[in-house]
């Protein structure tokens, strides 16, 4: 028997405060706290700064195309919905799968993440614990209503974004008292040995993954938007702000860093091997400011951030999967809501995938860590290869239907340059990723199989579902392009 008195529908309780928090604290978490030193030991800081610099751009490009497509029609299957609607249903069946996955299998790798961190403070204790004790506290955030999750990321979010800006303002501070250090160039390690471009274009790619995986979050905007008070309103404006947090929290931390720390500092060397705190960047500089606490300062930094993307991925993860089966995309008990609004059998069930992450207990931390990161990174491009494509097709559906675009509520910028400059930086990214697996002589299976088993996992279930319904290509003269519908 039903209960009469659940909500039908999402609650639409996230404001503007929220969103823009939801916008850029989603996306600031163990790639850029931890990765981002590796990708200068392995690319310098040149090639650091480009990579960051290139997928920056590309995100921006992005969000605004998602801009577009969120405020014109606001859900919580975003891209599934998008990916349906506007190329082929069995394309958005596939894409919004692969990001409940996404999702589901990154909160994984974070609670992995979290044995690792917690062992700087308790090295003794099984990190199969942390991670128990983690999931139950992001099962029991997202288990609240959307407002309590809201105000949860908000806060979590400040702490980074805070972290951050220290970090900058104490980064340009020794930067410039390097500059009144006389016969020392502020510089240095931008020109020392193969600097500013180490490794070449094959590093440049390698590190493009990273850089991607530390942007991973930033689309969360348009699955937000199914609970946001004004879509109309708030969307367009977190939008905005992505570019300048992006330049700022971004571009400006990986300059910092390859400025003051050199490409072939051992510690960063290690860093691209090793989870260790002591080892980040971050810690690295704070240290070398005379900071003695640095190290267990920013480990509590880094474990807020994962404890925010950890809820972040539950909460976009189970809105993908209430909205499928409220579609017909997936089991129907998934579309149950509860008495609060809150879709609970989605919750557990993204909560089990995320249970991946006790694999540590019977294969190894090193492994799975890797393995689950692999998965994560290679699902987010292809997310975001939907957004241009979806993005394309409803901007060419929406005027072939004779519409205008002074129609449309929020409307991006450098159409239709963006969304194929993104298509191609993807898809360069996506098949340069481990493409020394191949050369050689010896082909690496185990290692194509870690890099790239998210793609042939996509197509299987696209082409799956387009061979059982017969579906086809969406017309662009018969695509539903009308608003909120």
């Amino acid at each position: 028997m039903s209960d009469i008195s659940a909500p039908q529908h999402l609650q639409r309780k996230l404001g503007a405060r929220h969103l823009n928090m939801i916008a850029i604290g989603g996306s600031i978490g163990t790639g850029l706290f931890l990765a981002s030193g590796s990708t200068i030991a392995t690319a310098g800081p040149g090639g650091a700064l480009l990579a960051y610099a290139l997928i920056g751009i590309m995100i921006y490009f992005l969000m605004t195309s998602l801009g577009e497509l969120a405020t014109h029609n606001p859900s919580s299957g975003a891209f599934f919905t998008y990916g349906s609607r506007y190329v082929e249903e069995g394309f958005g069946f596939a894409l919004g799968w692969n990001y409940w996955y996404n999702w589901a299998i990154t909160v994984a790798f974070e609670l992995v993440a979290v044995q690792f961190i917690m062992k700087f403070w308790f090295p003794e204790i099984s990190g199969f614990y942390w991670s128990a004790v983690f999931l139950a506290v992001i099962f029991a955030i997202n288990a609240m209503t959307v407002k309590g999750f809201g105000e949860s990321e908000f806060w979590f979010s400040m702490i980074k974004v805070i972290a951050i800006i220290v970090f900058i303002i104490i980064g340009i501070a020794m930067i410039a008292k390097i500059m009144l250090t006389p016969n020392v160039s502020a510089f240095s390690n931008w020109t020392k040995g193969d600097a500013p471009f180490v490794g070449g274009l094959q590093a440049l790619v390698g590190v493009a993954m990273i850089a991607g995986f530390s942007f991973q979050g930033t689309e969360m905007v348009g699955v937000a938007a199914g609970e946001s008070k004004d879509p109309k309103k708030t969307i367009p404006l977190a939008i905005k702000q992505i570019f300048w947090r992006i330049l700022l929290f971004y571009i400006l931390c990986i300059f910092i860093i390859g400025t003051l720390v050199s490409y072939d500092n051992p510690l960063l060397l290690h860093a691209a091997e090793s989870e260790n705190i002591a080892l980040s960047p971050f810690t690295l500089l704070y240290e070398k400011a005379g900071f003695a606490f640095a190290a267990s300062l920013m480990n509590a930094v880094i474990l807020s951030a994962i404890l925010s993307a950890g809820n972040s991925g539950m909460y976009s993860s189970t809105r993908m999967l209430f909205d499928m089966a409220k579609e017909g995309r997936a089991p129907k008990w998934f579309s149950k809501l509860d008495t609060r609004g809150v879709p609970m059998n989605a919750l557990y069930a993204t909560t089990a995938v995320a249970a991946l992450c006790f694999l540590t207990t019977f294969i190894g931390e090193q492994q799975v860590f890797n393995w689950l990161l692999n998965m994560s990174g290679m699902c987010g491009f292809i997310v975001w290869l939907g957004i241009a494509i979806s993005h394309y097709r409803f901007r060419k559906g929406y005027l072939a239907q004779g519409h205008k675009l002074e129609d449309l509520a929020y409307r991006a910028k450098f159409f239709p340059f963006a969304p194929w400059f993104a298509f191609i930086l993807c898809s360069i990214i996506i098949l340069g990723q481990n493409y020394q697996a191949l050369i050689g002589g010896k082909i690496d299976w185990l290692g194509l199989l870690s890099t790239y088993i998210s793609i042939p996992l996509f197509l299987a279930i696209w082409l799956g579902y387009k061979w059982k319904h017969k579906t086809k290509l969406i017309a662009y003269k018969e695509m539903n392009v009308k608003e909120g519908e």
